[in-house]
């Protein structure tokens, strides 16, 4: 590195020793990252390859130049999507989460050092300086990996964004800092997706051991500012949203949050239609039955975030929640795309890119144009679950840049078939109504629900944990879920609503229900749900059930709504359904039950292990600037 440029940088004593000695290279353009992707070289095809003890040499990954990008595939299938356990916590601040020493026996430190003695032995390094969480809001950050991950440092770059070479400001001090080192995790760790964060003073180090940048380079950042946020007294959320223009110009704003596979990128995007243009709401996995409806104008769709929603407390006006992306691009899951014209604006997007993309586990050939339904195959006739397409946001059309107002605080979930014989907690209808306080409930649990696509995960229900971040976060539980639960009561206009996906009962409906929901909710252009036709579902955890619903003059059938009315469910398969989410419910909250939980907290969770009824909810929280959201009326 030049000193001019060396000079730039504050940088921590051992990184410092490592760059004053080695070749550093420090990208001017995304043109720059994707020539380093494909390791500097004429060719079409390159190998990411090391030399690893007592292995030889390990291709993690190959790198195909195509017309409209690079198509990364890992040789591994296990590096296709994100190890759940994963992180693992060096230092010894208050943590819930695995500590080093503790699972693996020995101190980090060594382990540290050997990382920095490893990337010291590199010909070359590469160094990507960026603001995790956004150019105006977010802290100077780099990452430093070998000049072969070319692709990984370019992943980072559309993720995060990165600042030019030319554009490094002076005493540039990182606030974190990623090392990526991919053959321990072959030395150190029986070759397993390993991610180490050691929170120092000031310092948020995360040393990377696997090239799938999901741990790392998405979701370790989502981690720095999870960090920064409990010092500071703010958080992140795991949520999309997207501003509605409906077709009579009501406007409206929805953020949906949920674990990995709760619609979130779906909420942002088209409606997905049948080839004749109506919408198949869902189909009965018994009977094959199919429920239509026909919806002629869809709203106008401005996406604000697609993964990670910053609530910075300077954004707040004590009202409605406001939030601001924050990302520079969006890691987007591509696995129900799996034949052209499925998703149009997508397609549109990465078939013809303004720049060449980054695709991971897309079937690439060499110097042809990636389609992005060509997943590669993790065996012969299994396409890989967790395609993606790195897609930075000035590439999406009509993205809103500034902060906005949510109106609506959705929560989404996968669930499962559920009928009379095999009773599950599928028992949700198209949308339901949350009282605050049930809402926060549902942000503790987050169940990570059924078949999802994105993470390794194991049968039956299992929780992603408080605000559905909880993988990425490092710190306490407790800590998160006040923090929520301060948001919850300091923004008292921001409604609650709780969507499945996959399916209503015994009904197959993918995503359709949260589609309706966005239409429907944008088209009444009233959100204070005092004059919805509500009833207080059967079990309290799912608060209100809508008694009617009609749309463009459609009128959704009741079964959709309530999934006790289904013939294949009747009371009996609703209430064992309810007893399985209410069990859940009651195991999940039990963790959150420690000395330093907020008082008003401790109510509420107690409410639902003492089976309390939905009014109790209601009266759990009420705002000083309005009556209850529900009228008396209707409880």
């Amino acid at each position: 590195m030049e000193k001019s440029l060396f000079k730039k940088f504050v940088l921590p004593l051992e990184l410092e020793r490592i760059v004053e000695t080695k070749e550093i290279i420090l990208a001017e353009s995304r043109e720059d990252l994707s020539d380093l992707a494909l390791g500097r070289i004429q060719g079409h095809t390159y190998e990411v390859s090391y030399d690893t003890p007592g292995l030889g040499k390990v291709v993690e990954a190959t790198v195909v130049r195509c017309k409209n990008g690079v198509s990364v595939n890992y040789t591994d299938p296990y590096l296709r999507r994100r190890d759940p356990d994963c992180m693992v916590i060096a230092d010894s601040n208050p943590t819930d989460k695995p500590k080093f020493t503790d699972k693996y026996g020995t101190d980090f430190s060594d382990l540290r050092t050997a990382t920095f003695e490893w990337l010291e032995q590199q010909e070359e390094l590469i160094l990507v300086p960026f603001m995790a969480g956004g150019d105006d809001t977010g802290y100077p950050s780099l990452l430093v990996a070998p000049a072969n991950a070319g692709f990984f440092a370019a992943a980072l770059a559309d993720l995060q964004g990165f600042i030019p070479r030319s554009k490094i400001p002076h005493d540039f001090k990182p606030r974190a800092v990623i090392y990526l080192a991919p053959p321990f995790r072959h030395t150190h760790f029986g070759g397993k997706q390993v991610v180490v964060h050691n929170r120092l003073n000031k310092m948020h180090e995360m040393f990377a051991y696997n090239l799938y940048p999901g741990p790392s380079a998405k979701k370790g950042i989502y981690a720095v500012l999870l960090d920064i946020g409990e010092e500071e007294g703010w958080t992140c959320l795991h949520a999309s949203a997207v501003k509605i223009t409906t077709p009579y110009e009501n406007e409206f704003t929805i953020m949906h949050e949920g674990a990995s596979g709760g619609g979130k990128s779906e909420m942002t995007g088209a409606i997905q239609r049948e080839p004749d243009g109506r919408l198949l709401l869902g189909t009965n996995l018994k009977s094959k039955e199919k429920y239509y409806l026909d919806i002629k104008d869809s709203s106008e769709l401005q996406p604000v975030t697609d993964d990670m929603a910053l609530a910075l407390p300077s954004f707040q006006n004590g009202k409605k929640l406001v939030i601001k992306d924050a990302e520079y691009g969006w890691f987007l899951r591509i696995n129900h795309i799996d034949q052209y014209g499925t998703d149009p604006d997508i397609e549109r997007a990465t078939i013809h890119p303004q720049e060449p993309l980054v695709f991971l586990s897309i079937d690439g050939k060499p110097d042809a144009t990636c389609l992005i339904w060509e997943h590669t195959l993790d065996s012969p006739g299994k396409p890989c679950t967790n395609p993606r397409v790195i897609l930075p946001r000035r590439f999406v059309r009509n993205t809103v840049d500034v902060p906005v107002e949510i109106d609506i605080r959705s929560f989404g979930i996968r669930t499962p078939p559920s009928t009379r014989e095999n009773p599950n907690y599928g028992i949700i209808g198209i949308f339901h109504i949350l009282p605050p306080a049930l809402a926060w409930l549902w942000r503790l649990v987050a169940p990570r629900g059924h078949a999802n696509p994105s993470i390794m995960s194991t049968e039956g229900m299992s929780s992603e944990g408080v605000g559905s971040y909880w993988p990425f976060a490092t710190g306490r539980r407790v800590d998160q879920a006040n923090l929520l639960l301060e948001q919850v009561l300091n923004t008292p206009l921001t409604r609650y609503i709780l969507i499945p996906n996959q399916h209503i009962g015994a009904y197959e409906v993918g995503f359709m229900g949260q589609w309706i929901a966005r239409e429907y909710l944008s088209r009444r252009g009233n959100v204070s749900f005092k004059k919805e036709p509500l009833v207080p579902s059967r079990t309290p955890l799912l608060g209100y059930a809508l008694e009617s619903l009609k749309i463009d003059g459609q009128v959704i059938p009741k079964h959709f709504l309530q999934v006790e009315l289904q013939k294949d469910n009747g009371t009996e398969g609703y209430d064992a359904g309810a007893a399985i989410l209410t069990d859940f419910f009651k195991r999940e909250l039990q963790k959150y039950l420690v000395p330093d939980l907020h008082p008003l907290g401790r109510k509420i969770i107690e409410t639902c292990l003492n089976d309390g009824a939905l009014s109790d909810y209601v009266d759990l929280i009420q705002y000083p600037l309005e009556s209850k959201i529900i009228e008396a009326t209707i409880t």
